[in-house]
């Protein structure tokens, strides 16, 4: 089986020096600095208007993100509620550009940008309990 390509490598370069980690998800990659993830990449032929560099951006700073990046939209593929998740759709003219805009926000620490993933539930482990007959 061939290794999927993770789009939009460029982004992983542009962050190196703070060690971004990648994992897999729902056929995107989400990039992890921290314990934050700050971003998703996502380049399928799927919901293609959907695809970009998806920001995690709490509600709160939206508008003052958009300011900077008129091209900010939601996840379609998430619903008509607005979420954290912004995209910076792959099709805006100056799409590269941008990205490496939000890459420079995140190295300088801008807490506008990233969230941390809640816990998961740890199940508790079934009990063995033993049984003397009498």
């Amino acid at each position: 089986m061939k290794a999927k390509k993770i789009p939009f490598e460029f982004v992983l370069e542009e962050l190196d020096r703070l060690h971004p980690r990648v994992k897999p998800m729902f056929g995107c990659y989400a990039v992890y600095v921290g314990e934050k993830m700050v971003l998703i990449l996502r380049n399928r032929q799927d919901h293609s208007d959907d695809n970009g560099v998806w920001l995690a951006i709490p509600k709160e700073h939206h508008p003052s993100l958009k300011k900077e990046f008129p091209c900010l939209r939601s996840i379609r593929l998430l619903g008509t509620a607005e979420t954290v998740w912004q995209n910076i759709p792959v099709d805006a003219d100056d799409f590269e550009e941008l990205v490496l805009k939000t890459c420079g926000l995140i190295l300088k620490g801008d807490l506008r940008i990233g969230k941390v993933p809640k816990q998961k539930k740890k199940r508790d482990k079934p009990v063995l309990v033993k049984h003397r007959l009498p």
